[in-house]
């Protein structure tokens, strides 16, 4: 009897003693949240992704996951942030025309740190209005002040820098002392979209690239795990759309439908973005009807699933090509000897070759689970909901995405 009462004791000190401290402070969650900009859904599969394959198999990951209309990168990449369709948030192109703003385009450096292009409240702006710092290595809409806000650090696009630097300044980020440490953090890469742009969605060089990105997820993963950050780093992988290749066989050419200067084409592939002077909508509109391999619509008219009629910058006339062929002037085809010689997205969302990919791990997400399919804007109630934060007005619905948290 004495025995058996003092190893209860034993055992209940023991116990005491792997209580936490009730008066430490627990470190507050963070997440990151990566992008693989044209990293397909089915791009896992290949030898190159074995790093992306592991994270997975100790997270949790969609086979596929569904991108907004336009599959193109800046709405899709605003919208994982916002949490909204385009048409509410207002990035409804990788280039487009406001009344009173003019022009924008993802290159234009002016007009991407311009406040008034970019509605709704990105994730990184709920984070810094609720007293949690954020940090951008690169997304769309990062760089711009946006209701009165911008993340605590942001780095301008570049490109050309490495990604072993892109990497490391975020490990640095997660290593700062948690009550000054960032909660929500993004990285960016664009090797796999630019090289499938390139070269073809089965090209050598696209394999290459998949090498390349999964080589600086791995290392960010590992630095995580060797920095003891693991208990409470949670990681989000994502990419914007699919690809699908196209050829130079396959392109409509809208003068041959069109009478010149019966229009202005605000976008042009594989969506058209097109805009008719006064008195000819009704004409443009018939006359691209007869146009094969092009689904046209009137602004009201617009299919209600792509969420794509109800911002002043989506023209009163959205042509839509069919998977794999593009739309060009014959001016521009003549001139891009490149136009169809890749991949390219931006078609219909339901098509599967325009699904992304969608993979978590860390403390909040479930583990060993694959699910089959999740939405991009329902990405922004998932993060707030991990990162504790009041969710601002959006589209999305934790419900629909809540099969992958633990």
């Amino acid at each position: 009897m004495f025995r058996f009462g003092l190893s209860l004791l034993l055992a209940l000190a023991a116990c005491a003693r792997s209580q936490p401290d009730p008066t430490t402070p627990i470190p507050p969650p963070v997440l990151v949240l990566v992008s693989l900009d044209g990293f397909r859904w089915d791009y896992i599969e290949r030898p190159g992704a074995v790093g992306l394959r592991e994270i997975a198999g100790r997270g949790v990951r969609a086979r596929q996951m569904e991108a907004t209309f336009p599959t193109k990168t800046f709405p899709n990449h605003y919208t994982i942030v916002t949490g909204l369709w385009a048409e509410h948030h207002g990035i409804v192109g990788n280039t487009m025309e406001d009344e009173r703003l003019g022009r924008f385009t993802i290159g234009d450096t002016v007009a991407v740190r311009e406040s008034g292009w970019w509605g709704g409240e990105p994730i990184w702006v709920t984070a810094e209005k609720q007293s949690h710092r954020a940090a951008a290595m690169f997304w769309p809409g990062s760089e711009a002040v946006i209701g009165g806000v911008r993340p605590s650090w942001f780095m301008r696009y570049n490109n050309a820098l490495p990604h072993d630097v892109r990497v490391r300044q975020v490990l640095e980020w997660l290593r700062l002392p948690p009550d000054s440490a960032p909660a929500f953090i993004t990285l960016y890469f664009s090797a796999v979209d630019g090289a499938a742009h390139s070269f073809g969605v089965d090209a050598p060089q696209t394999d290459s690239a998949i090498v390349r990105v999964d080589s600086a997820v791995t290392a960010l993963w590992r630095g995580i795990q060797q920095g003891g950050l693991s208990g409470r780093v949670n990681l989000i992988i994502v990419s914007d759309h699919g690809m699908v290749n196209t050829s130079r066989d396959r392109v409509i050419i809208l003068d041959d439908w069109l009478e010149a200067g019966s229009y202005h084409v605000v976008d042009m592939n594989p969506v058209a973005l097109i805009r008719p002077v006064p008195g000819r909508e009704a004409d443009v509109y018939e006359r691209l009807r007869r146009a094969p391999h092009l689904s046209v619509y009137r602004k009201a008219e617009i299919p209600a699933r792509w969420h794509f009629r109800d911002h002043p910058r989506i023209t009163p006339i959205v042509a839509a090509a069919d998977e794999g062929w593009s739309i060009s002037s014959r001016e521009g085809f003549e001139r891009n000897h490149n136009l169809g010689t890749g991949a390219t997205h931006g078609y219909d969302n339901a098509l599967e070759s325009m699904h992304a990919t969608f993979i978590a791990a860390g403390p909040a997400f479930a583990t060993g689970k694959v699910v089959p399919r999740v939405r991009n804007v329902d990405l922004y109630a998932l993060m707030t909901h991990v990162l504790g934060l009041r969710p601002a007005t959006n589209d999305g619905s934790l419900d629909l995405i809540r099969a992958v948290l633990r």
